[in-house]
C-alpha cells in the first residue's frame, strides 16, 4: 500500500473523530450564551468554582519557582466567565480561545466595558497553536472532555511551546470515580478517570507540580480537580 494512502481502518477512525467534534459543535450551537448555559444549568456553582480557582492560583504563587503575572490564556473560554471572574483580576492581559462564534461574540460584548486587554481566537483547542513563549499561565477548564486522547496530548505539547520560563498550564476537569472513561452522547464529550488524565499529561512531556480537589461542589457532581503542570 502506498504510504500516502489511508487504510479503511484509518478512514473509519478519522470519520469517528470528525463526528465526535461535529456533534459537540452542534450541541453547543444550541446552548444559550449565558453562565447557566456554560455550566449546564448549574450557574449556582459559578462563584464557588471561581473562588476555588483563585485559591489554587494563589497557592501556585507560593511556590519557589512561580510563574510571572503578565499574560494568561483562557482555553475553551465560552462567554468569558473565567476570564472576567478571576483571570483578569490576576493578569493585565488575558487571551481567550473558543470555537463557538456566538459564545466568543458574547465574551467580547461582556468584556468591552471592562479594562480587558487580550486577543480572541475563534478556534477549537484541537487546532489551536499558541504563540511561542508568551504565557505565564494557560488555564484550561471543563473542555478537555471534548478532545480525543490523541488530540489532548498534541494540544498539551503545543501549549508547552506557548509558556514563558516558569510558566504553567492549569487543567481543571471532572474525573470519574468508576476508573473508566464515561461518554456523554448529549454533548459528545468524555469524562476520564484520574489515572488516564495523569497518563496523558505524562505522554505530553509534562509533570504535575501541584494538584488539588475543588471543594464545596454538590455531592452528586463529578469530582473536580485542578492540576498545575509544567514541561519535564
Amino acid at each position: 500500500m502506498d504510504s500516502d494512502t489511508k487504510s479503511d481502518f484509518d478512514n473509519e477512525v478519522d470519520s469517528k473523530e470528525s463526528a465526535f467534534y461535529l456533534d459537540a459543535a452542534k450541541y453547543w450551537e444550541q446552548v444559550p450564551p449565558t453562565v447557566d448555559g456554560m455550566l449546564g444549568g448549574l450557574s449556582s456553582i459559578s462563584d464557588i468554582d471561581l473562588k476555588g480557582s483563585q485559591r489554587f492560583l494563589n497557592s501556585i504563587y507560593q511556590l519557589v519557582e512561580c510563574p510571572g503575572k503578565e499574560r494568561a490564556l483562557d482555553g475553551g473560554a465560552g462567554i468569558g466567565r473565567i476570564t472576567q471572574g478571576f483571570l483578569m483580576k490576576n493578569f493585565p492581559v488575558v487571551d481567550l480561545v473558543e470555537q463557538d462564534r456566538h459564545f466568543l461574540e458574547e465574551a467580547k460584548k461582556s468584556l468591552r466595558p471592562t479594562n480587558h486587554r487580550g486577543q480572541f481566537f475563534n478556534i477549537g483547542l484541537q487546532k489551536f497553536t499558541p504563540e511561542t513563549c508568551v504565557y505565564d499561565i494557560m488555564w484550561v477548564q471543563w473542555v478537555l472532555g471534548h478532545l480525543t486522547d490523541e488530540d489532548l496530548i498534541s494540544f498539551l505539547k503545543r501549549c508547552k511551546l506557548g509558556l514563558k520560563p516558569r510558566g504553567l498550564i492549569v487543567l481543571k476537569e471532572n474525573l470519574t470515580s468508576s476508573g473508566e472513561v464515561e461518554m456523554d452522547n448529549t454533548d459528545s464529550s468524555v469524562t476520564r478517570p484520574h489515572a488516564l488524565l495523569v497518563e496523558l499529561i505524562k505522554k505530553a512531556g509534562l509533570r504535575i507540580i501541584k494538584e488539588q480537589k475543588q471543594q464545596r461542589f454538590p455531592s452528586d457532581l463529578y469530582e473536580v480537580r485542578m492540576f498545575a503542570i509544567q514541561p519535564v
